[in-house]
């Protein structure tokens, strides 16, 4: 056994080094990042998930086992969203005189989410899994991977879709938002969290505070809205 198969029998026992791979390689393409300005094809995510991709098939490490590697940071995920509180509360009185607004945006963007994904899985002939996985795509993991196991679908598939819609969405959003002229931070954050979810709220704490803290609102209640709205749409799609 040579030395670079000595060193796969090592990552396929101890979790650690994926972990440190997973740090590293997102505080260098953060560095990156900042250093282009925040240009949305560089956000961490996006270059981080190929590298990352890259070096499992190198080592041809199944994602299981990277998933064990990394569960630390899964687990951190939940308190980084209440964490979120914090900049919504200094902004309570522009949300409470936006309610109506907000209200309506919010329900068109979920409903729209979620029957499109089904609906262009079900017309592309996809398998059940494969539309229930897809349907919670615009809501945070931590929401849309139980609600897809919940209804039958795969939670490996259903974080793909998350990340690709929060990837997409944060790359297309300043294009859309520049031709529909908007200029309003509350506006740009709140379609951002609603449409790219956890992404798109990073993306929008770092560019601005007002728009951080409507990203953070429109994610949580889509994710909340999402949830609620799941069975009705699984029960619309089971009877076509």
């Amino acid at each position: 056994m040579n030395q670079w198969d000595n060193l796969l029998a090592s990552l396929s026992v101890t979790h650690l080094p994926w972990l440190v791979l997973t740090m590293a390689v997102y505080l260098a393409t953060m560095a990156l990042y900042k250093r282009y300005k925040c240009h949305p094809m560089l956000i961490p995510v996006f270059p981080s998930v190929i590298i990352i991709v890259c070096v499992l098939l190198a080592t041809d490490t199944p994602y299981a086992t990277y998933k064990q590697g990394v569960e630390w940071l899964s687990i951190l995920i939940g308190p980084a969203t209440v964490a979120l509180a914090i900049p919504l509360y200094a902004q309570r009185a522009r949300i409470y005189a936006l309610w109506r607004p907000i209200c309506v945006a919010l329900s068109i963007g979920c409903v729209v989410a979620l029957f499109s994904a089904m609906g262009i899985a079900w017309a592309l002939g996809g398998s059940w899994e494969t539309i229930i996985s897809l349907a919670p795509k615009s809501a945070t993991i931590p929401i849309a991977l139980p609600m897809s196991e919940r209804f039958g679908g795969l939670p490996s598939l259903a974080a793909v879709a998350v990340a690709v819609t929060g990837i997409s969405g944060c790359m297309m959003a300043p294009l859309l938002l520049r031709l529909i002229g908007s200029k309003d931070p509350a506006v740009e954050g709140f379609a951002q969290g609603l449409t790219s979810h956890a992404i798109g709220t990073a993306r929008a704490i770092q560019i601005n505070p007002t728009a951080g803290a409507f990203a953070a609102l429109a994610m949580g209640l889509n994710g909340v809205l999402t949830a609620l709205l799941m069975p009705l749409s699984v029960a619309v799609f089971q009877r076509l």
